[in-house]
């Protein structure tokens, strides 16, 4: 188990990012190439002999933090890669973008800076990648069956792997262009290069996996025929209602929820334009809240020259420190400071926008805002506290209310949805319809997305049982499983 003394011995050292003046300029990812392999050994060693790796319970996926991080610190990365492997379909995604629940739960964490859990996940499976270990493991034989995923987002792609290395014909549609959902154009280059994907999509393909891309289930293609063509099917369509923001000026040009900002920053790098059809150049841009697609947002205006950036969060900021009602293991609010933040811009909490103002022509122009504050449990405004900032350019990033209604999916599967507008499901993660099964946040709705991977992986075990009557495959969690809160 590592050094066993590691922890007191060497400080928790991450990965060194490249300079803002230098990253703002491109759209490569933040972090200097190569920097973490020279120190991951000697922070895989920080990991403890911990009688209760509490880590396993702040990972969703059950990953084996504590083994892979013994091989990491052994150097032997073959054998950390198997392991790695044995429980995440897709490290090198959520090596870069997990919040890291399992960091949160670290039993070192309790009063020293936590194991740098999702360092050494990536870098375990960089390295596996570039020595040729990650090979398609196709099925022995096939089974007969056949499966459609509705979706390719990580919920989506880790149920078609699953199952199509389980022996089942798999083909995954998707909506877009491109493979990916939201981690195509939802997730910025500089967070995640698209390589990433490509790579991984390609090594889907090579085990037998089919994809079809720019169909929409509901509209391009009836739910009904789908069910007819194939033995099951999986929805892992996500939770892409957006929250909107019904103020006066809403309809004003300029004002965009920040999934019609995102992918079209992304479909320049793609090559599919040369400049977006929305850019933040020479403009106020003002991101409305405070989560990480904000902070995408910000990162996204930053890149492309915009003159000011201010994001703008109702709640009060969190603190740096763990609050007293946020105790250990559980994932606890924070403030962060993500490289978007580094690189400029103007964060403003307790803040609600009452409306926008516009030009002669219909541009936005300016934001109106209120200062709040919470009194007895409720949200209040904060009279005399009303004041205007320059917006040329909004983006509305307040989370999404559950999935997709409008493009007849649900209703043409005759699905039922829960009190939140999520897909209802059962144990096996199978919907009111026999045959018909739910992953991600579809059936979760808004969540992490080592979530969605577990999701994946467990809604691939019961698609496998409903199919041949019993099933090898793993399931992490259950459909009523919760993060760690209090």
């Amino acid at each position: 188990m590592a050094d066993p003394k590691g922890f007191l011995h060497h400080g928790r050292e991450g990965a060194a990012s490249r300079p803002v003046e230098e990253r703002v300029k491109d759209w490569n990812e933040v972090y200097v190439p190569g920097s973490l392999l020279p120190i991951i050994s000697k922070q895989a060693s920080r990991c403890m002999d911990c009688g209760i790796p509490f880590c396993h319970n702040g990972c969703p996926l059950g990953n084996l933090i504590p083994e892979w991080n013994d091989f990491a610190y052994r150097e032997d990365w073959g054998a950390a890669y198997e392991r790695l492997h044995a429980t995440n379909n897709f490290p090198e995604f959520t090596g870069r973008l997990c919040p890291a629940p399992c960091e949160a739960a670290c039993v070192l964490g309790i009063n020293q800076p936590a194991v740098t859990i999702k360092n050494v996940e990536v870098s375990i499976i960089d390295k596996a990648w570039e020595s040729g270990n990650v090979a398609p493991q196709p099925p022995e034989r096939l089974s007969g069956k056949t499966v459609a995923v509705i979706g390719s987002g990580p919920a989506g792609l880790a149920a078609a792997q699953q199952l199509t290395r389980a022996g089942h014909t798999v083909a995954v549609y998707e909506r877009a262009d491109r493979v990916g959902g939201l981690l195509r154009y939802g997730i910025p280059e500089f967070k995640m290069e698209k390589r990433h994907i490509n790579r991984r999509i390609e090594q889907m393909r090579a085990e037998g996996t089919r994809f079809r891309t720019g169909v929409e289930i509901g509209r391009d293609l009836k739910a009904t025929d789908l069910r007819r063509r194939y033995d099951a099917v999986v929805i892992a369509a996500g939770a892409t209602t957006a929250r909107d923001l019904p103020v006066p000026g809403r309809e004003l040009k300029g004002v965009y929820q920040a999934m019609e900002y995102l992918p079209l920053a992304n479909k320049v790098q793609e090559g599919d334009f040369v400049t977006p059809p929305i850019t933040a150049e020479g403009k106020h841009v003002v991101v409305i809240g405070g989560g990480d697609t904000g902070a995408d947002c910000v990162g996204t205006a930053h890149r492309q020259g915009a003159l000011s950036v201010t994001q703008l969060e109702i709640m009060p900021r969190p603190g740096e420190k763990r609050a007293p009602h946020q105790p250990w293991p559980t994932f606890p609010m924070l403030y962060k400071v993500t490289s978007a933040h580094e690189e400029g811009g103007e964060r403003v909490y307790s803040v609600s926008t009452t409306r926008f103002e516009g030009d002669e022509d219909g541009n936005v122009q300016w934001l109106h805002l209120i200062e709040v504050e919470f009194v007895d449990g409720k949200l209040t405004q904060k009279a005399g506290t009303e004041r205007r900032i320059p917006a040329q350019l909004v983006t509305l990033a307040m989370g999404f209310t559950g999935t997709d209604v409008q493009n007849g999916l649900v209703e043409q599967f005759g699905l039922e949805l829960d009190e939140r507008g999520n897909i209802a499901r059962d144990a096996d993660f199978q919907t009111n319809v026999p045959g018909v099964f739910v992953a991600g946040d579809a059936g979760r709705g808004q969540s992490l997305i080592v979530w969605a991977i577990a999701e994946g992986r467990s809604a691939a075990r019961g698609v496998d049982r409903f199919l041949t009557g019993a099933s090898e495959l793993p399931a992490p969690i259950r459909p009523t499983d919760r993060a760690l809160t209090v």
